[in-house]
């Protein structure tokens, strides 16, 4: 057959001159060395080796020339002979029902070991669907866990038997909780509740998972089964998650303030301290969902801006107790919380704080203003900016005084102040400025007070204390794990803190009952030492009964007279609670 000549041919000398396969190019670079005669450095240049790799490649070929270059594809066996051995098995098995972890248990009990894998691959090939969701009374026979009962404060049994718990410590706070009128004070706020689960009841099981010191998402199924735990809450098992959480999401936002209120005027009657100062803070509770509503704020533990919801707390600052917080805060609402704050106090009190400790970054100089005009004392930190450090420069040093700082565990106790007097935008009338150096910072701080006739040495150490206060603040969060976001048990930021408010309180009161050097201690070191503790509960015809194993610390729980409480618990029958020890 004739080409014409005005056709061209494709060029394909660029396949083999221009190689893109490794092994094809290994072979040209070889044969146009050792057939056509070109130099290793030509033979490098053209098909992209250097001259030393070349050269290593030339002795290999040369050490075993007879190797082959192009091999014929190999191909994979086509059977599997461990899966075709047992594929009339894994038929048979799903046409029972079984699932293919089922399948697989049951064929490792005959000696042959498959995968779930396999038997996926082999139900596919064989056309099967995917098995259903079935119900527990058509799974085959196995070991499963146990199911707790549904709560219902109407099936609590109080006949006369011995429950052993893990959470005897808890019953330790019974006789504060019985002691205030719990059901009304959740009535008068408005909590939701069932004939099966009513809101005081609701509440003191979240209350017990807070009084725990450990994260609820831990604990919460582990140990629905206790009994001693739902005793506590006046059930008859403990409420499960799904519960909890969806009973966060049913409360008003508006009952909180009011709770809030009733809660701590309870809490009063049975003793609780009233401080005249308090530090104030916010806190960031991370967030790591996709969610555009939740807005960056700064999370100090993280030294970063990230997603999180912003909640207000405020400390006393004698006490240590958590009397006030707010969460769920916007950029635009933060600056003003400080004012509410003082508006609650006043409500629940009837007079304004005495003394508020905060950072710069709490409120606006308005708000500090509208502060002096109520009366109310404050400290608080100044921004620097440029021109103020610009401007200390040229301070002559008889200007600065030397203080020596007292009752404060630091290295600088000897700084060097600034006392003046000055006046702010936004602010009327005199504020009072004192620049202090040397406290082991790079730049002097400024604080800003409205105290103006006490002395200057007081006035840094109280402020010094905030910022040991103010690590005591986060380990109180951490302890009471309100940053669990990742919870099994999720809740609203407003309930979680409310309860941490409450938890805190119940602390306090306790740690005042035992006194000693517990009095300051933390709620962390007052639970291993105390509520961490198993116990046997034993229900009579008219008492309840807690029997706590010997510990080192039991001593002090019967100084406290924990030994002679004889109290009527309205939840359990009106039974009269005791504690036995040893």
């Amino acid at each position: 057959m004739l080409i014409s000549s005005s056709k061209k041919l494709t060029d394909y000398t660029s396949f083999f001159l221009e190689p893109s396969n490794s092994t094809h190019r290994r072979y040209e670079a070889l044969r146009a060395y050792f057939v056509e005669n070109l130099s290793s450095k030509e033979t490098a240049q053209r098909f992209g080796y250097t001259e030393g790799s070349f050269r290593v490649l030339a002795h290999e070929f040369r050490k075993n020339p007879h190797r082959a270059f192009f091999l014929p594809a190999t191909k994979g066996p086509h059977t599997a002979p461990k899966k075709d051995k047992v594929r009339e098995q894994v038929i048979s098995l799903r046409k029972e029902n079984l699932s293919i972890y089922d399948i697989s248990d049951l064929l490792q009990r005959k000696g042959h070991t498959v995968s779930p894998v396999s038997i996926s691959l082999i139900l596919k090939e064989e056309g099967f669907a995917r098995l259903p969701r079935r119900q527990d009374d058509e799974r085959p026979p196995g070991t499963r866990p146990w199911v707790g009962a549904v709560a219902d404060a109407r099936e609590l049994d109080l006949t006369p038997r011995q429950v052993r718990t893990k959470f005897g410590g808890l019953f330790l706070f019974l006789p504060f909780l019985a002691s205030i009128p719990f059901d009304q004070i959740l009535q008068q706020a408005g909590f939701p509740g069932s004939k099966m689960i009513p809101a005081s009841h609701a509440m003191r099981s979240l209350l017990a998972l807070k009084l725990f010191g450990s994260a609820r998402h831990s604990h919460v199924m582990s140990y629905a089964l206790d009994e001693g735990l739902a005793l506590f809450a006046g059930l008859n098992a403990i409420p499960k998650r799904s519960f909890l959480t969806e009973y966060s999401c049913r409360i008003d936002p508006q009952s909180y303030p009011t709770l809030m209120r009733l809660w701590f005027e309870a809490m009063a009657t049975l003793g609780l301290e009233r401080g005249v100062s308090f530090d104030l803070d916010f806190h960031t509770i991370p967030f790591h969902g996709q969610d555009a509503l939740v807005e960056k704020h700064y999370v100090s533990k993280r030294s970063r801006r990230q997603k999180g919801i912003l909640a207000f707390v405020a400390q006393d600052a004698a006490t240590r107790i958590f009397c006030y917080g707010n969460a769920d805060l916007r950029k635009e609402e933060q600056n003003d919380e400080i004012l509410t704050f003082v508006q609650f106090w006043k409500q629940r009190t009837g007079h304004v704080p005495q003394e508020l400790i905060f950072d710069s970054k709490l409120t606006t100089y308005p708000n500090l203003d509208k502060l002096n005009q109520w009366g109310v004392a404050f400290i608080t930190l100044r921004r620097r900016s440029r021109n103020m450090l610009h401007g200390l420069h040229s301070e002559p040093p008889s200007a600065w005084r030397p203080i020596e700082l007292q009752g404060v565990s630091r290295l600088y106790k000897t700084p060097r102040i600034l006392d003046r007097t000055i006046t702010l935008r936004d602010y009327q009338g005199p504020i009072r400025q004192i620049i202090i150096a040397e406290l082991g910072h790079e730049d002097p701080t400024f604080l800003l007070t409205n105290q103006l006739k006490k002395s200057a040495r007081k006035l840094i150490e109280r402020y010094a204390q905030r910022m040991i206060i103010e690590n005591s603040i986060a380990d109180g969060i951490d302890f009471f794990h309100m940053d669990a976001l990742s919870s099994a048990v999720a809740m609203k930021v407003n309930l979680d803190l409310q309860l941490t408010l409450m938890a805190s309180s119940l602390y306090r009161l306790f740690a005042s009952r035992i006194g000693n050097r517990y009095k300051n201690a933390k709620s962390r070191h007052i639970f291993r030492d105390f509520i961490d503790a198993t116990a046997m509960v034993m229900i009579t015809q008219k008492d309840i009964a807690v029997r706590f194993q010997k510990r080192p610390h039991n001593p002090f729980l019967i100084a406290s007279g924990f030994d002679k409480i004889a109290m009527p618990v309205p939840w359990l029958g009106k039974k009269k609670l005791q504690f036995l020890f040893g």
